[in-house]
C-alpha cells in the first residue's frame, strides 16, 4: 500500500491478542515501566507488541489514515499504560478501552471521528466481535495470530471488494 484509499478512512485494531500477544488483564503484571527501550512488568519480565504492530500503525498515519483502539477489557489505566510504553499515543487517534460490546466502541469512535462505519476496517482475535461488526456494515477481519501486514492487506482487500460491489449496486 503506498497511497490512501479513498473511502477508506480508519483502521480500528482490538488490543488483546490483536496488537499484543496477551490479555492485559491476566497474562501481565502491573505497574509497567521502561527501561532501554523495552517495557517491563512488575516480575521484571520483557513485555512486547506483536513484530508488526508498531510498523504497521507508523505506515497508516504516514498515510493519512486516522486510527483507533477498541478493546473491552475492564484494565483501562494498564492498558493505557502499554500504548503509553510502546511509544503508540502519537499514532492512535481514538481509544475506546472498557468493558462492553465493540458495537459501543466502533460507534464512539464513529461520533468522535466524524467518519461513517462504511469508512472504517476493524482486526480483532475474537470471531463474535467480528460478526457484530459486519451487522452493521464495518469492514472486519479476524485476526488469528496478530496482526501483520499480510492480515492488514486482507483487510483492505475485503474493504475494497465491499465498495466495489456496493458501487455495482448502485448503478
Amino acid at each position: 500500500m503506498d497511497k490512501k484509499i479513498q473511502g477508506l478512512e480508519i483502521f480500528i485494531f482490538d488490543l488483546d491478542y490483536t496488537l499484543w500477544p496477551f490479555w492485559v488483564d491476566t497474562h501481565v503484571s502491573p505497574p509497567f515501566r521502561k527501561s532501554n527501550g523495552k517495557v517491563y512488568d512488575a516480575f521484571n519480565r520483557v513485555i512486547e507488541s506483536y513484530p508488526e504492530s508498531t510498523e504497521i500503525m507508523r505506515r497508516l498515519k504516514s498515510l493519512g489514515y486516522r486510527i483507533g483502539v477498541a478493546s473491552r477489557t475492564s484494565c483501562i489505566e494498564e492498558a493505557n499504560d502499554l500504548i503509553r510504553l510502546f511509544d503508540w499515543d502519537c499514532l492512535i487517534d481514538f481509544k475506546q478501552i472498557y468493558p462492553g460490546r465493540k458495537t459501543s466502541h466502533i460507534g464512539k469512535i464513529k461520533e468522535e471521528s466524524g467518519y461513517e462505519l462504511n469508512e472504517m476496517i476493524f482486526y480483532d482475535d475474537e470471531n463474535r466481535n467480528i460478526v457484530d461488526l459486519e451487522r452493521i456494515n464495518v469492514c472486519s477481519i479476524l485476526v488469528p495470530d496478530g496482526i501483520n501486514f499480510g492480515i492488514l492487506q486482507k483487510g483492505i482487500d475485503k474493504f475494497l471488494k465491499k465498495n466495489q460491489a456496493q458501487q455495482v449496486k448502485v448503478k
